[in-house]
């Protein structure tokens, strides 16, 4: 029996913190997340200051309940592009293949992919994912990762058995 996945999106944006852009990839990135069956425990938007998105990072991975967390934005070359550094001061484990495919597959519509610095990884029992801050990208690199999530879910909770064992 799969692992139900249990969810937290953050919005890392200075403009939509600041009321000043409407959140269209949080929002997206709840939606894709609600189609594949898992549960959101929370959404929010953060500015791209660093401490406090890892404090956030650190925060959502310390419950015992959450096993996953996605990110949209601050994954750019941008001075306040934070978010992959953020994400390195709380990893335990990176899990580079993730965030390779996403590059990789989505290269092949936007040559913009390559300047995308997000990471992925692990801290305790939970999934942390990076993805750009655009809609477009949200569903692209969500595409790339999505069959694969519910497994990834189940062998951080202990169930690495393979089936026909």
């Amino acid at each position: 029996m799969p692992i139900p996945i249990q969810a937290v999106v953050i919005t890392v944006s200075d403009a939509c913190a600041a009321g000043e852009r409407k959140d269209e990839s949080g929002e997206l990135l709840v939606e894709l997340l609600t189609e594949i069956g898992a549960h959101i425990v929370a959404k929010v938007i953060v500015n791209d200051d660093l401490e406090p998105l890892a404090h956030k990072l650190r925060a959502y991975t310390d419950l015992k309940h959450v096993n996953l967390i996605v990110t949209t934005g601050g994954t750019g070359f941008g001075p306040r592009d934070n978010t992959p550094e953020a994400t390195l001061q709380v990893l335990e484990r990176q899990a580079p293949g993730l965030a390779e495919a996403m590059r990789i597959e989505t290269l092949k519509s936007t040559p913009m992919a390559m300047i995308s610095r997000g990471l992925c990884g692990i801290r305790s029992d939970t999934l942390i994912v990076n993805l750009p801050g655009s809609p477009k990208a949200v569903r692209e690199s969500f595409e790339v990762i999505k069959p694969v999530l519910g497994h990834a879910i189940d062998l951080l909770a202990g169930e690495t058995r393979h089936a026909g064992q």
